[in-house]
């Protein structure tokens, strides 16, 4: 039997989303029978703890579109089981999405639209409105605010969780094996033809978020140390300051030590320039043994994440 290689591939990483999956399979079905073409679902499996993966492997088989059903390892986290299926898709043109559908699926539609008609060669969505309790909109918008001013200006607003892109773009994209870096940020860097789609996020049905306030700190740091010298430049500001303070005082002690006005050193003044040249100093080593750290993961040269199984259906297509 000849198998036909799909036009279009969704690629969904999972992890603790058992509860949205009925609804999920449901939206890529409608989102299928819409496309001009084939549809291909990739659905990654990043070690989820629940019975995300056994609900898939029954499933999807029964579905009316083909999909790849894969699952890691262990937990390498979104981004890295993001790239493990677009690097195992098959279509020509390529959307990320979340598993707890935040992002509308017509959202979905509008990408794969747009990269048919050669709009661009990469397409990012950016939430324009959300509908996430405050405690939740603050953090987010305080996040990317930051995210633009420090690492990437290019970045929309309301930042950048899912996108779409061509095959060629998707393999430029795959061909970045760093460890410890931003796939949004590799986005951004690659170039090519961009454009930007608005959509409003919506509430969370399903479950909790495991974007915890950790793993934003984490990936906040990642995206600066990846794709900015800024905390170079700040320290060598700060060196900079530091030394000419120390000028200035050493100025200022000769002088009253001269004229006779400093009989005995001051205590104090030395123990706060000791503070001060030390903490600076340890901050100047944490700073670039960050940087030192993550050349050193990458020069590792191990994958970004292992398939532990793996396993493709062709759909039950209506005859």
């Amino acid at each position: 039997m000849t198998v036909t290689r799909p036009r279009f591939s969704l690629v969904i990483p999972v992890y603790r989303n058992e509860a949205s999956l009925p609804e999920l399979l449901s939206a890529v079905a409608w989102l299928a029978a819409r496309l001009p073409g084939a549809l291909e679902l990739v659905v990654v499996v990043d070690a989820s703890p629940d019975a995300s993966y056994g609900y898939l492997l029954e499933h999807l088989p029964r579905q009316p579109f083909a999909s790849q059903l894969l699952l890691l390892a262990r937990n390498f986290g979104s981004f890295a089981a993001i790239r493990e299926g677009m690097r195992l898709a098959r279509g020509d043109y390529m959307a990320v999405m979340a598993a707890d559908l935040q992002e509308p699926i017509e959202l979905m539609e509008r990408f794969f639209l747009s990269l048919a008609a050669n709009e661009a060669d990469v397409v990012v969505g950016s939430r324009e409105e959300r509908d996430d309790p405050w405690l939740q909109r603050l953090p987010a918008q305080l996040f990317w605010s930051t995210y633009r001013r420090l690492i990437n200006p290019e970045i929309p607003p309301g930042g950048v969780d899912v996108f779409g892109c061509t095959r060629a773009f998707a393999a430029h994209l795959v061909a970045l094996p760093e460890a410890r870096s931003s796939l949004v940020g590799q986005l951004f860097w690659l170039g090519h033809r961009r454009k930007v789609l608005g959509y409003r996020r919506v509430a969370r049905a399903h479950g909790k978020s495991a974007w915890s306030l950790r793993r934003k700190i984490a990936y906040l740091s990642d995206s600066l140390f990846a794709f900015s010298d800024l905390p170079i430049r700040i320290l060598l500001g700060v060196g900079v300051l530091g030394l000419g303070l120390a000028l200035i005082l050493a100025l200022v002690v000769v002088v009253a030590k001269v004229s006779g006005r400093v009989p005995v050193p001051g205590y104090a003044a030395i123990m706060v320039a000791m503070t001060f040249f030390a903490g600076l100093n340890a901050l100047g080593l944490g700073l670039i043994g960050s940087y030192a750290w993550r050349a050193y993961e990458n020069s590792k040269q191990r994958p970004l994440a292992l398939v532990l199984d793996q396993h493709a259906f062709e759909g039950d297509k209506p005859r």
